[in-house]
C-alpha cells in the first residue's frame, strides 16, 4: 500500500461512491481517494482503508449501468477482478471516470506503455467513457 499510504498529501480525487461488495455482491457506501495510482476506499471519510485498487493493473474504467442495473453506474477492470461503483449523479460519474482514466495513462506514460498516436482526444474528459488498454485506443 505505498501509494495509498501517503498522509498529508492532497489525493487527486475523493469522494463518496457506493460499491459493489466482492462476497456478497450488495451494494455499500464508500469513501474513495484517488491517489497516484492507487485507488483506495474505506468505510469513512479519515478511516483506515478498507481496500485498494491497483491502477497500475487497471485494464479498463467505463460506464456500465447496463451491465449492473444501476444509475451512474461504472466499472474498474483489472487483470484480476472488475470492480462495479456508483456515483450520486451522472456528472460525479464523468468525473470519476475522467480521473482514474488520467491516472491510468499518467502511469502508462512513464512506464512507456501508453505509446499511442492518437492523443488528441486527452482535453475532452465529458465524452470520454472509456479509458484504459481495451478501450479500443480512445485513451
Amino acid at each position: 500500500m505505498a501509494s495509498a499510504a501517503v498522509t498529508g498529501a492532497r489525493p487527486d480525487h475523493h469522494g463518496w461512491l457506493t460499491k459493489q461488495s466482492d462476497w456478497l455482491r450488495d451494494w455499500r457506501r464508500r469513501f474513495f481517494e484517488l491517489r497516484g495510482d492507487t485507488l483506495s476506499f474505506s468505510k469513512g471519510e479519515g478511516s483506515e482503508p478498507h481496500g485498494t485498487i491497483d491502477l497500475k493493473t487497471c485494464l479498463t474504467v467505463k460506464s456500465a449501468g447496463d451491465k449492473c442495473g444501476r444509475k451512474h453506474a461504472f466499472e474498474v477492470a483489472t487483470a484480476q477482478r472488475v470492480f462495479f461503483m456508483c456515483a450520486d449523479s451522472e456528472k460525479d460519474k464523468d468525473e470519476w471516470i475522467g480521473a482514474i482514466g488520467r491516472a491510468i495513462v499518467r502511469f502508462a506514460a512513464s512506464t512507456g506503455l501508453g505509446d499511442h498516436e492518437d492523443d488528441d482526444e486527452d482535453d475532452d474528459e465529458e465524452d470520454d467513457d472509456v479509458y484504459g488498454s481495451n478501450a479500443g485506443g480512445d485513451l
